[in-house]
């Protein structure tokens, strides 16, 4: 005989659960008790695993940068005759972004872990090209030894670095954050723990590599239902990059749905130094500012910088972000094609490889170009670079095998859970 009463509560329930009548309608950090669709109790034998969720765990060192429409595109006059990045209107989805690079010291903490955990030849792999400060007519020689390494250098970014170089990292860093996260979170030591490292197990005995992978990449196992994990930091793509260097959050008036006000650097006005306050005719970021000229005379210096300098110097933007125009230039996720602007989407536009605009267009086989799918954007302007190329809108590429002196980055992080 069929158990009425059993099937009548979950009819209740269900019905109890779809008028809303406990707190409103369900969301996803507080789904209820019972399934609003079957009825069925969460959490039990027969009913579905629902995780408690508080939201997106804070990531360190990133901080959100609210999305929006935004006129994307060179601000100023196209000197270089380039023509690839014309102005046109898009929209970002809210993310997060490391409020400054990444410095030495944080290079040298995966190097820690990349040396503790790996093989030798991983290690060796993930080192910077210190070399890159190497001049034939120029005395850089010490800091091809102590940029790096030597403790005043600590928080000056990261350089020598290649694009999949920090594409590791980026994979490092998340690995290590969740790892930390999933155990925090598993306070009954249940979580499965495994030894060895996110590019494979060292080998004591053969010095090689044992592979030892789990979903998080060699560390903590870690499920993404249970909402207690970040999602993986990345390099920005181009678009999420310019957006959060324009920060045109801070010239929008409250109610006001036009944007009216541009930019040409990611602070006010049309000048590099600063317009405001007991600082104002101070420089704001950190570039040469003419032939020879890198840091201004003795008693009068104007950005004080020969090379790089500290990742926190200078006023960070209106989205918190430091040095996004100078210091050093930045590595993000896209592919360079000239014509990106009009083939991406207008909705989270991102080139990902030669899709539409194939490398066989060029003709690199020839040296009659340089473009392929291995090479990638950057962005910002940097130490030995004029203002021009401090406006967000201006972009340039490189082999994402190579580095420069001249090139860092940052990481971020998209935005889960959420639809802006």
């Amino acid at each position: 005989m069929m158990n009425f009463s059993k099937y009548l509560r979950f009819a209740v329930v269900g019905a109890c659960a779809l008028a809303s009548c406990k707190g409103g309608p369900p969301t996803a950090t507080k789904p209820g008790k019972y399934s609003s669709t079957t009825g069925i109790e969460y959490n039990t034998e027969e009913g579905m695993k629902v995780a408690d969720y508080k939201g997106i765990p804070e990531g360190p060192g990133l901080v959100f940068i609210e999305g929006g429409r935004t006129v994307l595109g060179t601000q100023e006059e196209d000197v270089t005759m380039t023509h690839d990045n014309i102005e046109r209107t898009v929209t970002i989805a809210s993310f997060y972004m490391d409020e400054a690079e990444v410095a030495n010291i944080h290079w040298l903490e995966y190097l820690h872990f990349v040396r503790k955990d790996s093989s030798e030849e991983i290690y060796q792999r993930a080192l910077p090209d210190t070399t890159v400060w190497a001049r034939e007519l120029s005395f850089n020689d010490p800091y091809v030894d102590y940029y790096l390494r030597y403790p005043g250098f600590r928080y000056f970014p990261v350089v020598g670095v290649s694009w999949l170089q920090a594409n590791d990292y980026c994979t490092w860093r998340t690995s290590k954050v969740n790892e930390r996260l999933a155990s925090e979170g598993d306070e009954g030591g249940s979580t499965p723990k495994k030894k060895g490292g996110l590019f494979g197990k060292k080998n004591k005995d053969a010095g090689g590599d044992a592979a030892e992978g789990t979903e998080s990449g060699g560390g903590t196992k870690i499920a993404i239902e249970n909402g207690n994990t970040l999602p993986n930091y990345r390099l920005p793509t181009e678009a999420e990059w310019e957006y959060a260097a324009q920060a045109l959050i801070g010239t929008q008036e409250v109610g006001n749905e036009n944007q009216e006000n541009k930019r040409i650097y990611p602070w006010d006005g049309r000048q590099v130094r600063n317009p405001y306050g007991k600082s104002m005719g101070s420089f704001l970021a950190n570039f040469k500012r003419g032939r020879g000229d890198y840091a201004g005379i003795a008693g009068s210096l104007n950005d004080g910088a020969m090379i790089t300098e500290y990742v926190y110097a200078y006023p960070p933007n209106d989205y918190g972000l430091y040095n996004m125009s100078g210091n050093v230039n930045e590595w993000v996720q896209d592919i360079y094609r000239p014509l990106s602007f009009e083939d991406v989407e207008d909705l989270n536009p991102f080139r990902r490889n030669g899709f539409l605009d194939p490398s066989e267009k060029y003709d690199k086989k020839n040296y009659q170009s340089l473009i392929d799918d291995h090479v990638r954007v950057y962005k910002g302007g940097s130490w030995k670079d004029v203002a021009y190329w401090l406006s967000p809108g201006t972009r340039r590429f490189m082999a994402e095998d190579s580095a420069t002196a001249a090139i860092g980055f940052r990481c971020a992080m998209i935005n889960a859970g959420s639809n802006k």
